[in-house]
């Protein structure tokens, strides 16, 4: 099960491999569903996901079904992998004994994983990105610098069709702050401290930390739930479910803070500080050098934050699995290879990730507070509503 999930954060982590306007939640989440789907319709404790295949022998293999299934998902999303992919496929199946009960777990995968991806084919992840008017009055998004005029990202991203919401602004947040605001006013004095480059205000590890979370914020979810699953010794099936409970988390996390960023239209740090003297707020003072800790900005308007909304998400998917059970856990940096840091709790974790974005210049408080409530409203959606057991709460004895 870890394996295909480091497989796919392999394949995201090549450079040119994900296609540029597709979202890699997406891939996540399609894997994982259909994995679920195949191992579930042989370990029967919890409803399908999407596919409910009848007539599976509980005999069946669910390692097999998993790998067939990820291998199908994958090998149809990234053809150019493909001899990778048949390579770690035959080294799962190498691990199977022969028989009825492999056979039949591998056409139970790999049938899912057809069906899974029949049903998204035609989810809007495909459309071109709709074309962006950057505005021109105090608080619009603008491009920022100094990757400026680079157009935004995944602005059609709200029209996929999501994977659990019933539609991409079910818990759409309200608007942020008034520019002459006192939260405004604090949040902006507080990133133009901490936020600069080289900044004075910020400590050591401040600095770092912003530096360290400064990565694709899915990959490092994805990461520790790797690392939660293997201290917990998951079956194949509670880790089927876990990870798909993560991943369809996520994807609809990134589709309903686009649709947010796409309807607010807020301006970036970098942008406001240069600007400030345009906000009609006497406590903002411009500076017209302003620049990032982490140089560049992210090509898309800043409200609300996305690695707050994920990690929000991704710490309520995870603190309702293990519910109850804490341990101490090291998350490897994406961008500073070798570097680590440690938590006890999946939310410190997730509080770290959300506050690097203001020591990494690139976020007001206010982005992230509405960004980890928009995550954790996405999540508790998912799990109240998805994968649930079967046969009552004693079921879900079974995941803990």
């Amino acid at each position: 099960m870890l394996k295909w999930n480091k497989a796919l954060l392999v394949i995201v982590r090549t450079h040119g491999a994900q296609p540029a306007t597709i979202h890699p939640t997406r891939s996540f989440a399609i894997m994982h569903a259909a994995i679920y789907d195949a191992v579930n319709a042989i370990d029967g404790t919890h409803e399908p996901y999407l596919v409910p295949l009848t007539g599976v022998s509980r005999l069946a293999s669910q390692d097999a079904a998993a790998a067939a299934a990820a291998h199908e998902i994958l090998v149809q999303l990234y053809p150019a992998f493909q001899t990778m992919l048949d390579t770690q496929f035959q080294a799962s199946l190498a691990q199977i004994p022969e028989g009825d009960s492999k056979t039949e777990g591998i056409s139970v995968g790999k049938t899912v994983a057809d069906t899974i991806l029949a049903l998204r084919s035609n989810d809007g992840s495909g459309a071109q990105p709709i074309p962006y008017v950057f505005g021109s009055a105090p608080g619009n998004y603008q491009s920022t610098p100094p990757n400026f005029p680079k157009q935004p990202q995944f602005t059609h991203w709200s029209h996929v069709t999501p994977f659990a919401l019933e539609t991409a602004d079910q818990f759409r947040p309200g608007p942020p702050p008034a520019l002459t605001s006192e939260r405004y006013s604090d949040a902006f004095n507080e990133i133009k401290a901490f936020g600069i480059t080289n900044s004075s205000a910020s400590s050591a590890d401040q600095a770092l930390t912003g530096h360290f979370w400064n990565g694709a914020i899915q990959n490092y979810w994805n990461e520790i739930t790797q690392t939660a699953a293997s201290a917990h010794h998951l079956t194949t099936a509670q880790s089927a479910r876990l990870f798909a409970l993560l991943n369809l988390t996520l994807a609809d996390s990134v589709i309903a803070f686009y649709d947010a960023k796409y309807t607010y239209n807020f301006w970036r740090p970098v942008t406001a500080v240069r600007a400030a003297d345009t906000d009609n707020n006497p406590e903002t003072i411009a500076d017209p050098n302003w620049l990032p800790e982490v140089g560049t900005t992210a090509p898309d308007p800043s409200y609300p934050g996305a690695h707050a909304v994920i990690s929000g998400g991704g710490a309520a998917v995870l603190g309702s699995f293990f519910k109850g059970h804490h341990f101490n856990f090291t998350v490897t940096s994406e961008v500073l290879p070798g570097v680590e840091r440690s938590f006890d709790d999946f939310w410190d974790a997730a509080e770290e990730a959300a506050l690097s974005r203001i020591f990494a210049g690139q976020h007001f408080s206010f982005d992230l507070t509405t960004g980890e409530q928009l995550g954790r409203e996405v999540a508790d959606f998912v799990v109240d509503h998805l994968l649930t057991p079967r046969h009552g709460e004693e079921e879900s004895k079974k995941d803990q």
